[in-house]
């Protein structure tokens, strides 16, 4: 299971710089996202995968003696799906925007143009 996750991490990666390299706005946003997704993938593995162990210890123990989930990498990886889903949101509005005022969404183009705003 973890070298399927650390395969899917690689290929997140190399996706998403592929794609920030393009010269399309839409491009570049798709892959901010990928690279953010593999991200979140590479902290959920950082953070040791236990099998149906909760992330609560009893507090009965003084000593860990058992297994148990880390929900600090959990945490991280919910906090950051919500700023990547608002940030991705704006991302959107404003690439609209972009392409209603200049009618192109490609980055050279965009470049060149003199708009009178």
């Amino acid at each position: 299971m973890e070298l399927l996750l650390v395969l899917l991490v690689g290929i997140l990666y190399s996706a998403g710089i592929y794609l920030i390299l393009r010269r399309s706005m839409v491009k570049l946003l798709l892959g901010f996202m990928m690279l953010g997704n593999g991200a979140n993938i590479l902290i959920f593995l950082m953070g040791e995968l236990t099998k149906g162990k909760a992330p609560i210890i009893n507090g009965d123990n003084i000593h860990f003696t058992d297994a148990y989930a880390d929900p600090v990498p959990q945490a991280l990886i919910l906090t950051a799906i919500v700023i990547s889903f608002g940030l991705t949101a704006f991302a959107i509005i404003l690439l609209k925007k972009v392409h209603e005022t200049t009618g192109t969404d490609d980055l050279d183009s965009l470049n060149i143009q003199d708009l009178d705003i």
